[in-house]
């Protein structure tokens, strides 16, 4: 047969299937059989197994599902996918709107999108020249997980888009479970035998988060897609256009998506989802409003977590009633104490609560929470389950009053009180501080000690193998050996873990460390403006608070965390069994910005060379030929320079490859000195 023929064929039957594709998952209105369309797919499957040379990752045939992974890897997002603040009333929507207003110093009324806010979990695709190539999990909004192979089974995610398609396009949407699949799924599950899911949320995110792809493409996951991240090729002046050219490319995105003029108008769209929530065939939890001009949006940029432009204006959670029938205490990582109430057995939207937070003691003495009253719990966000009010009607007289202790109830040391906290002093040498802490400490976007599970931590802590997070650096194999479950063999394995863990970098550490207020995002700023562990630890309030995304509460946090002794004895220990506490002190991608030999390094990490961007703001645009993205993100911060997502007067240089987009022409409007690849390079290379 010939070999041209055979593949004029194959792609006449992708064209066919991804055009039937679209019919039925994106514009639900099929316009074949589903036998005819067995056929086409049977045909294609039939031509590929017989000709492999015509194989392609965007085959319709390739959503089927792959070999299991071992784990799912980090992937990096270009812009972050920060989260929205919060509006749960209509007085803070106004507000919301009154602080845009505000911003952009005008009293008219702002044109907004609103839209359907799905209870899913978000998602990144990447597509380049049409094509899809990757996917990723939300994650912490900097870093998720790549789930390239799950999200290649979800029928709805087009694996070529229709043309003409940018250059490159970053979407950001929701995978979620309709209900009637979800109910389906669970009937299912329970005729054979297997536990039913909570909710459709927790579904959908199980399913995405399969290491075997087989599983999550047996899984009825769809998708809305609800924005961008970076688009090369393409320009567009509101996100209204933006959804229409993502409905254009093939990609699916919510019909209920609304413009609203003015605030006034996204009450009413919120009020009218609001009443329609149960008709709807998928989960909502509020409205999701967004400033529609980009312009605006680039004007009124971001905060540290959210933007400045859109909200979350949520529901009015859905609420039960139950009875407390204990209060009891937990003790966090912290070393928070938190007062629980443990409730009657009640179903609170689709999940079954036992539990709920009742937050700290100025709220129990508010509310007036009693063991034995009856109380209305709700899921916060329709998440978390807390308890909204008593119903003081229903006491009998025999409830009981409730106080958080004077002493840890784990490990009896004092316990104060910072604001609203109550917070015991035993610090690491508390059980529940001190396992919470170790297993923060090596988790894997920590010291990543792989290998050393929750299993291991309860024996080594109860057995009195660790006393602080510092032991693990002076664990001897015959003591391991000892435990239950452990083999010569398992021990030294853990053992060359340990070893392999103090070779770690400096922002590993620091997050490593549990210091409240600091997550990995903050712990690379701090490593980012000091030279090592030692540095930051003299650092004072004023200093910390000199840095861009470091506020008062975090600024106070580090201060308080270091001047406390026992810290300062565990990183001693840290430093002393041989953990790595200085900073990298290595450029990014070297032999890019020395013609091809290694750049000289710097004698001292964060001396002048490795800080010559030191304050200075970058804006990434275009496609670069020498580096791609994140290399050249990597190199700017390691010189102690930002790189931010938007051009604002604030913006220092913008660095153009080819076809760059509408930051080009922001930075144009504004001044801002643009750079192309050669003169980037060589502003890197001055001395």
């Amino acid at each position: 047969m010939d070999k041209k023929k055979i593949l004029k064929e194959i792609e006449k039957l992708r064209e066919e299937i991804n055009y039937h594709n679209y019919r039925y998952y994106i514009l639900d209105s099929p316009v074949i059989s589903d036998t005819e369309y067995d056929r086409l797919f049977k045909r294609l499957l039939e031509l590929e197994e017989k000709f492999p040379f015509s194989l392609t990752p965007d085959s319709p045939t390739q959503r089927i599902g792959a070999k299991p992974l071992e784990e799912f890897k980090t992937a990096a997002h270009t812009i972050p996918m920060l989260s929205l603040n919060n509006a749960n009333k209509t007085d803070e929507a106004r507000e919301f709107d009154e602080r845009v207003k505000r911003f952009l110093e005008t009293d008219k009324d702002i044109e907004y999108v609103a839209e359907p806010k799905m209870d899913g979990l978000a998602i990144e695709l990447i597509y380049a020249n049409g094509i899809f190539t990757a996917g990723s999990t939300r994650g912490d909004g900097y870093t998720g997980e790549d789930v390239t192979l799950n999200l290649r089974t979800i029928k709805s995610i087009p694996l070529r888009l229709i043309p003409p398609a940018p250059s490159r396009l970053e979407v950001r949407g929701e995978v979620f479970i309709p209900i009637k699949s979800f109910e389906r799924l669970n009937r299912e599950r329970e005729d054979k035998g297997e536990p039913p899911f909570a909710n459709p949320r927790n579904a959908a995110a199980g399913s995405l988060r399969q290491l075997d792809s087989r599983i999550t493409a047996a899984r009825p996951l769809d998708i809305y897609c609800y924005g961008v991240g970076v688009i090369e090729g393409a320009k567009f002046k509101t996100h209204w256009d933006i959804l229409h050219a993502l409905k254009g490319w093939g990609l699916k995105v919510n019909p209920l998506i609304k413009i609203c003029k003015g605030i006034e108008e996204v009450i009413q769209y919120h009020e009218d989802m609001e009443k329609r929530r149960d008709e709807l065939p998928y989960e909502l939890d509020g409205v999701v409003v967004k400033v529609n001009s980009l312009t605006l949006q680039d004007s009124l940029g971001i905060l540290t977590r959210s933007p400045r432009w859109a909200a979350a204006y949520k529901f009015k959670a859905r609420q039960e009633t139950t009875q407390v029938k204990d209060i009891i205490v937990g003790v966090g990582r912290t070393g928070a104490l938190t007062p629980v109430a443990i409730l009657s057995p009640v179903e609170v939207g689709g999940v079954t609560v036992e539990r709920a937070t009742l937050h700290n003691q100025d709220e129990v003495d508010r509310k007036d929470v009693r063991i034995g009253d009856w109380v209305v719990v709700q899921r916060a966000g329709d998440v978390i389950p807390e308890v909204v009010m008593v119903i003081k009607d229903k006491r009998s007289g025999k409830e009981r009053p409730f106080k958080l202790p004077d002493r840890c109830p784990l490990c009896g040391a004092a316990v104060v009180k910072e604001g609203a906290i109550h917070r015991c002093t035993g610090g690491l040498s508390c059980p529940a501080q001190l396992k919470e802490g170790i297993r923060h400490f090596a988790s894997k976007r920590a010291m990543n000690i792989e290998g050393f599970g929750d299993r291991h931590i309860e024996q080594f802590v109860e057995k009195g193998v660790i006393k602080d997070i510092a032991d693990l650096y002076s664990i001897k194999k015959e003591y391991i050996i000892e435990l239950e479950r452990w083999a010569d063999k398992s021990a030294e394995n853990f053992l060359n873990q340990i070893e392999k863990s103090k070779n770690t970098t400096l922002p590993r550490l620091i997050y490593a460390l549990g210091i409240r207020q600091v997550g990995e995002h903050i712990s690379k700023v701090l490593s980012e403006n000091f030279n090592s562990l030692d540095e930051l630890m003299e650092a004072s309030y004023d200093r910390l608070m000199e840095i861009h995304e470091i506020g008062p509460e975090t600024a106070e946090s580090i201060v308080t965390f270091f001047k406390e002794g026992h810290n300062r004895e565990v990183i001693e220990k840290l430093k002393k069994a041989g953990v790595k506490t200085e900073g990298q002190g290595a450029r990014a991608c070297p032999e890019l910005v020395s013609g091809g030999k290694p750049a000289p390094a710097s004698s001292k990490q964060g001396g002048q060379e490795n800080q010559k961007f030191k304050d200075k703001q970058f804006v990434l645009t275009g496609t670069l030929s020498e580096f791609n993205r994140e290399q050249a993100k990597e190199l700017i911060e390691n010189l102690g320079g930002r790189v931010a997502s938007a051009v604002s007067k604030k913006t220092d240089y913008v660095i153009a490859g080819a076809e760059p987009g509408s930051k080009y022409d922001k930075a144009k409007e504004l001044g801002v000195k643009i750079l192309n690849e050669e003169e980037f390079k060589d502003l890197i290379s001055r001395k």
